[in-house]
């Protein structure tokens, strides 16, 4: 039977009337295989679109890591630009967009990576498409050439701390100090596990090694830099995906900040925003995490000759700013986590604060939230969608809000 696919899904994947979903398929194909519930595997493409272009990557076909790799770069940003528009259309919400910015192959910075024992040793990569199977990705386009040593290292790791039926999460970042990593998943520490892994961990050059949340050696300072500022993140905290995409996100807030004297930055993490802003202002810093506060601070102080920063380690989801936490507020910073700042939100359209720049990584969330400070007399400005996470379905964005 054949299939017309009509649109993309919000997962990559192509759909046709039924539903039914096809993976690496594009919107005007026709295409055929076989119906295994609402999802069609062993697809054949019939009809191409003339957006479909060769895969770079040779693992495309058998790696989940990357959803749309067989789409021409105009059309995946048309996709993803059109996924934030109609999420806001979604809450009645007209917007202006400026062209998107997406991030260089091999530059992502930052991955998760699987990892598990074998027999003959070990096996690191990403989850096989609609599958647990962890595939190789020796010659992977995604990850930035200095990151791919993540891959041999979460192999070692598995060695040396994994269970046998288990799976590891291996999440390794570049920084200034080298590859550090946090691991999840591995067998319970003890003291030969923890010499064994501190080994390992010198063998393999690691700037450092944590163990489900506990740090168990520190070569180097796992530094990264937040304009003038060096941060000491603690291990597996949040950081943007890619150079390209933070510098993207950080130029445009500083913009829509423009000379406000005293910015809040809420949701904080280590400074992202908050270090590059408190080099031509003063900033309160808000974040959940007391030990991402900390860093942050930290690497303020040492920078030296910044403006006057105050760091707050504070839930926002259940003790949101409001009222006199804003006064003397020029403007307000937010990048929330996916489920966004629905109460933070609330109280921000009643803060009468004058300029909000918004960052998101997820545009339902953002639409529902930008909807209160609508209503509230702010005015939306040019939305910048940011495609750092390239070849996949995900989206980020900033923009301006100006209260009228």
């Amino acid at each position: 039977m054949e299939h017309l696919i009509e649109r993309l899904g919000h997962h990559g994947d192509g759909v046709a009337q039924g539903p039914v979903f096809a993976p690496m398929t594009l919107p005007g194909e026709t295409v055929s295989g076989t119906l295994n519930g609402e999802r069609l595997e062993n697809v054949k493409i019939l009809t191409p679109s003339p957006d479909r272009v060769a895969a770079p990557c040779r693992h495309f076909r058998s790696c989940g890591g990357c959803a749309v790799q067989h789409a021409g770069e105009d059309y995946v940003a048309a996709w993803k630009l059109g996924i934030v528009r109609t999420a806001l259309e979604a809450q009645g919400i007209e917007a202006t967009f400026l062209p998107v910015a997406t991030s260089p192959a091999r530059s992502r910075r930052r991955a998760a990576l699987s990892a598990r024992k074998t027999k003959g040793g070990a096996m690191a990569g990403f989850h096989g498409r609609a599958s647990d199977a962890i595939v190789a990705v020796p010659d992977c386009q995604l990850l930035h050439p200095d990151l791919m040593q993540a891959i041999p290292a979460a192999e070692a790791l598995a060695v040396a701390g994994g269970a046998r039926k288990g799976e590891l999460s291996v999440l390794a970042t570049l920084s200034d100090g080298g590859l550090d990593v946090a691991v999840t998943g591995g067998k319970p520490l003890d003291e030969a596990l923890r010499m064994g892994l501190t080994a390992t961990a010198q063998q393999l050059g690691l700037a450092r090694l944590s163990w489900d949340g506990e740090t168990i050696v520190t070569l180097n300072p796992p530094v990264q830099r937040f304009g003038r500022a060096r941060v000491v993140p603690p291990p597996g905290s949040f950081l943007q995906a890619t150079a390209h995409g933070e510098a993207v996100l950080r130029d445009a807030v500083l913009e829509i900040v423009g000379g406000a004297r005293k910015v809040a930055d809420l949701f904080a993490g280590c400074g992202t925003f908050a270090l590059p802003l408190a080099e031509r202002a003063d900033v309160l810093a808000v974040e959940g995490s007391k030990a991402m506060t900390a860093a942050l601070e930290e690497g303020w102080r040492r920078a030296g000759g910044l403006h006057a920063l105050k760091v707050q380690a504070r839930d926002l989801f259940r003790n949101p700013l409001e009222g006199e936490d804003f006064k003397g507020i020029d403007a307000v910073v937010i990048d929330p986590p996916r489920a966004g700042a629905e109460a933070q939100m609330r109280a921000l359209a009643g803060s009468k604060v004058p300029v909000i720049a918004a960052v998101s990584c997820n545009p339902v969330t953002f639409a529902r939230d930008a909807r209160l400070l609508l209503e509230a007399g702010y005015v939306l400005g040019p939305v910048q969608v940011v495609d750092q996470f390239r070849w996949s379905p995900h989206v980020e964005l900033v923009a301006a809000f100006r209260l009228t």
